[in-house]
């Protein structure tokens, strides 16, 4: 038997670093973050930046830091920050290729949400929202809409999600600022337009901090 056969093309992953510092220049709003080579520069960074503070291993390489034990959350001193820098540098790999340590505030929130951009193997590059966290699976509601979108696709997007309760006020915090989501959306969109090289982006989580979406983490593919 015979037959014609598609390769499926090769991708490379940015770093969190680099992909966030991608996604900002298209105005996708991320913490202002450090990048430090050593622990004792992470806890500088991190009394410059205030705590308390996340530390994460930062690389080409490393894609899923979470589930490599790579993040550390929540630290409140400088020597918590430089025991941790220390502890992480530690559990780099020969295989993560040259690694730093990323210094991020603690961003808190009560809601999170998922955008990004997503390939369809039919339709050509696709933007993405729906709702994060541990109610993601259960929930399922997710919208997509093809690039390129504006503000008023943008909008529609956000009024198609199906769990519109989550974006109004909650739990004590203001409604989500449906105008900076948009933003979030509309700069994927942007994304997807400059670079023809992306294969996906993942926001994932997009933290709700006192109504403002913020990409806490993300990852960004291109097609090598």
């Amino acid at each position: 038997m015979t037959g014609t056969f598609s390769a499926v093309p090769a991708t490379t992953t940015l770093s969190e670093d680099a992909s966030k510092r991608l996604l900002a220049e298209h105005g996708v709003p991320v913490p202002a973050e450090r990048v430090v080579a050593t622990a004792a520069d992470a806890a500088g960074a991190a009394t410059a930046i205030g705590f308390p503070v996340v530390v994460k291993l930062c690389g080409d390489a490393i894609a899923h830091k979470t589930e490599r034990g790579l993040v550390r959350l929540g630290l409140a001193s400088a020597d918590a920050v430089e025991a941790a820098g220390a502890d992480l540098l530690a559990a780099a790999r020969p295989d993560d290729g040259d690694v730093v340590l990323l210094v991020a505030p603690m961003v808190r929130g009560n809601r999170e949400l998922i955008a990004g951009l997503n390939l369809d193997p039919q339709f050509g590059m696709t933007v993405m929202l729906g709702v994060g966290g541990v109610l993601a699976e259960a929930i399922a509601d997710v919208v997509f809409r093809l690039v390129p979108i504006d503000r008023v696709d943008a909008g529609d997007m956000i009024d198609d999600l199906a769990t519109q309760a989550l974006l109004g006020p909650f739990r004590g915090e203001p409604a989500v600022d449906r105008e900076r989501l948009a933003d979030v959306l509309v700069g994927l969109s942007d994304v997807a337009a400059a670079r023809a090289d992306i294969a996906s982006v993942d926001l994932n989580p997009l933290i709700v901090s006192d109504g403002v979406p913020v990409a806490v983490d993300a990852l960004v593919e291109l097609r090598a």
